[in-house]
């Protein structure tokens, strides 16, 4: 059976699904633990939280309190017969018992939010403080709601006589709308065993262990009664009318802090992803991506008005993570997501990012002519002569590998052309080489020395030893 609102609230005796009488495993082996071991308190307390799952407030109540009967300080006993005074509705009380197990026992989390729950449940049925005011016109005395429970459920115990038509006493009519909100899905296990009183064949019928299918069904329905006046007093409708325009209103609050809210957290995530990722811990940026990436996709557009070109962004982050962590193939296809999303949103700064990493990660796998094609698709995309000079390189590196001399020195003269066009000792050094290895390769040998004497000149100028080595 569902719950109706209540997630620490035991099955409903006689509803559907229950079995007639069943009692489980646990109840028996907790007499048959007693007898053993007559009154152990730690027995006693597993016994009393059996009774608690069945409903049996009386017995859980009875049991809890010979726990406590030789030890006071006995915190499981303490917490057990808190937590059933709770279900019962005594709220004070139970607060009580969960101060006591509190001081005894400060390190247990049970205790603290057993005392906040109380504490909620009482608000929510006399209010705050402030809204109350007493007036000492009499007496007043501190009466147990434990007593008046005992007495309305004496009163709701219903014998029935051979004579007696199966019907249930008159009770006060409620908003079904009310009693649907308190019972949730309950609410249809109600109604079904209501219907059920009306087969007075059926109510006229005993089950196989003497117990007469009218008196179960009765205990059910009851037992559904005394929930939703449980329910009603732990969180009434108008608490929770309260509480649903105090989350609107946070709601309001917060969308309107949201975007700056949402920017600080983007450009924080952004910069740790970036971080771990020079800092040579390639996995742990790969996860932090992954998880932002998940956070962004749940956002509405109107919350990040870049949604997708950030989509696209952490998955080129992921990408070059993937790739610094050897998963090519991984990484292929998140670049390869990279390049879809910005083709999808008109996007050309992304879509020349995208391809550039898929170009390099075709190279990392030895597809040099896979790469060739897609930084071919890359240059009209390229924006300045240094992203030229780059791009031809590598097309010309490519080549090289393919044994395409003839292409390489071509792409290496372009590279170098653009590496002249902005006064870029660094690549033009390496155009040169790249130009007099392609010569090598076409037999060229002369052309090649000259380049390789012009390599070893810029390598100088910009001090670079390990180069002027290779050359040499």
């Amino acid at each position: 059976l569902g719950r109706g609102g209540s997630p620490s609230e035991p099955p409903a005796p006689g509803a559907r699904g229950a079995q007639a009488g069943g009692r489980g495993p646990a109840l028996p082996a907790a007499f048959q633990a007693l007898r053993l071991r007559a009154g152990d308190k730690h027995c006693l307390v597993a016994r009393s939280r059996c009774h608690l799952k069945l409903g049996d407030t009386d017995n859980s109540l009875r049991d809890a309190e010979a726990a406590l009967q030789n030890d006071k300080t006995f915190s499981k006993g303490l917490y057990q017969k808190a937590e059933t005074l709770y279900t019962m509705g005594d709220f004070e009380f139970a607060l009580v018992f969960y101060h006591r197990g509190c001081r005894l026992r400060p390190e247990l989390q049970k205790f603290w939010l057993g005392i906040e729950k109380c504490r909620e449940a009482i608000l929510n049925c006399v209010g705050s403080p402030s809204s109350v005011k007493l007036e000492n016109k009499e007496d007043l005395c501190f009466v147990s709601r434990q007593a008046e429970c005992k007495k309305a459920n004496q009163k709701l115990q219903i014998k029935l006589t051979k004579d007696q038509k199966w019907t249930r006493k008159q009770q006060p009519v409620r908003n079904p709308k009310m009693e649907r909100q308190l019972l949730g899905e309950l609410y249809a296990d109600k109604a079904y065993l209501e219907k059920l009183l009306k087969d007075e064949d059926l109510m006229e019928s005993t089950m196989k262990q003497g117990i007469k299918v009218a008196d179960l069904v009765l205990s059910g329905i009851s037992y559904l009664d005394t929930r939703s006046k449980f329910w009603q007093q732990q969180k009434p409708i108008y608490a929770r009318v309260r509480e649903r325009r105090l989350r609107q209103q946070r709601w309001i609050r917060d969308k309107k802090q949201k975007p700056a809210e949402v920017g600080r957290y983007i450009v924080k995530s952004m910069e740790d992803i970036d971080q771990l990722l020079t800092g040579d811990t390639p996995e742990e940026s790969c996860r932090k991506a992954q998880r932002v990436l998940k956070t962004v996709q749940g956002w509405s557009g109107e919350d990040v008005p870049n949604k997708n070109e950030l989509i696209a962004n952490l998955y080129s982050c992921i990408g070059n993570a993937q790739l610094e962590m050897g998963r090519v193939e991984a990484a292929l296809q998140s670049h390869k997501m990279d390049l879809e999303c910005a083709r999808q949103n008109d996007l050309p700064d992304a879509e020349s990012r995208a391809l550039d990493n898929i170009g390099r990660v075709y190279v990392r796998m030895g597809k040099f002519q896979q790469a060739i094609d897609t930084w071919e698709e890359k240059i009209p995309m390229a924006k300045s002569s240094l992203e030229k000079t780059w791009l031809f390189h590598e097309i010309g590196q490519c080549y090289l590998e393919l044994n395409k001399a003839e292409a390489a020195q071509s792409y290496g003269q372009k590279s170098l052309q653009s590496a002249d066009e902005e006064a870029d000792a660094e690549w033009q050094l390496h155009a040169t080489v790249l130009v007099a290895q392609a010569q090598v390769k076409l037999k060229d040998y002369r052309s090649a020395i000259t380049n390789f004497e012009k390599a070893l000149e810029k390598a100088k100028l910009i001090r670079n030893e390990a180069a002027q080595k290779a050359i040499v």
